[in-house]
């Protein structure tokens, strides 16, 4: 019997699907694959799912967190995707130093998830 396990990805909600995959294709997220209810997102060696399914409780209460290598570059960058009216009320707060030690730069997608951008210190 063999318990290995070879991948784990979470499901990530979306209240409009095509706007939201757009966000994260604006991230820099590349699109694995794509229907018209799910698609598989990747960044680095990372995945998840973006389902076309919305609970709010659940959006507000989902987070992905993310280890970068600069997270005031990712705050710019960021920035910039939030600034396109079209994903709002996606936002971004500049990064903080938090009582780990990660320097964090917190973000939100348009369902409401929390996305940690986390440069360690």
């Amino acid at each position: 019997m063999s318990l290995h396990v070879s991948d784990v990805k979470p499901f990530i909600p979306a209240k409009n699907f095509q706007v939201y995959l757009n966000y994260y294709k604006e991230l820099g997220f590349a699109t694995k694959f794509e229907r018209d209810d799910i698609a598989e997102l990747e960044i680095g060696d990372y995945r998840f799912f973006l389902q076309n399914y919305y609970v709010k409780a659940w959006a507000n209460n989902s987070m992905l967190f993310i280890n970068v290598s600069d997270a005031f570059a990712w705050y710019e960058h960021i920035s910039k995707v939030v600034d396109n009216m079209v994903f709002k009320p996606a936002r971004v707060k500049p990064p903080e130093e938090q009582n780990y030690g990660d320097l964090v730069t917190f973000a939100w997608d348009p369902a409401g998830v929390l996305l940690h951008f986390a440069e360690n210190q």
